[in-house]
């Protein structure tokens, strides 16, 4: 049996962790099998790489970056989203491919062809079943202004830049990109998303 692979996405501070966390637990409460996972930093190795691309005192250069993506991804699929989709479990995870798409490729200027052929063999052709971009404002993120990531420090442009990138998405694949208005109460975010999913959830529970 198959499971079922959700990813959320949308720029720092826009929700994500939070709605990943209540989505999980809603599924659960369902009496579905869930794995909360996320990008990057769902492996022990993938932990280190965490570290490493997060940490504001390190200088990296995009292209290093894009691979330290990659390089999680790739072992971050293998050793645990496929095996839990194998298994049946619904996968909810926090960022994957659609990321490097708007970071690295509409925030950084790196080639987009490159960036989704690069992304299919980390993935080995993984593609989410369906991707929830939350979707606020740039000047509405919910960020700690003294404890910022080196992600987060990119300033204003960037985010804008990576929050245009991921509506193109979203327009270029309307089935499977969906946007979730990000705004407003948690509960009132979480109720969207839960509408959303209800539409393509499987009538089996496992």
């Amino acid at each position: 049996m198959a499971g079922l692979f959700i990813t959320l996405e949308g720029i720092d501070g826009c929700g994500k962790s939070t709605q990943a966390e209540l989505l999980a637990g809603w599924l659960r409460e369902s009496g579905r099998a869930v794995l909360l996972t996320r990008e990057p930093g769902g492996t022990p190795v993938g932990q280190t790489i965490r570290d490493l691309l997060l940490s504001p005192g390190h200088r990296i250069t995009a292209e290093a970056e894009l691979f330290l993506y990659l390089a999680d991804r790739a072992l971050h699929v293998a050793q645990i989203v496929r095996p839990a989709l194998a298994a049946g479990r619904i996968v909810v995870c926090e960022r994957h491919a659609d990321s490097t798409l708007a970071y690295q490729g509409y925030g950084r200027g790196l080639g987009l062809g490159l960036l989704r052929r690069l992304n299919a063999m980390a993935t080995a052709g993984l593609v989410p079943d369906v991707t929830l971009v939350l979707d606020i404002p740039p000047n509405k993120t919910r960020l700690d202004a003294a404890r910022l990531d080196r992600l987060e420090s990119e300033g204003a442009g960037f985010t804008a830049r990576v929050a245009a990138g991921f509506r193109e998405l979203a327009r270029q694949e309307p089935e499977r990109v969906r946007l979730v208005d990000g705004s407003g109460a948690i509960a009132a975010v979480r109720a969207r998303i839960a509408a959303l999913v209800g539409e393509v959830l499987p009538a089996n529970k496992g």
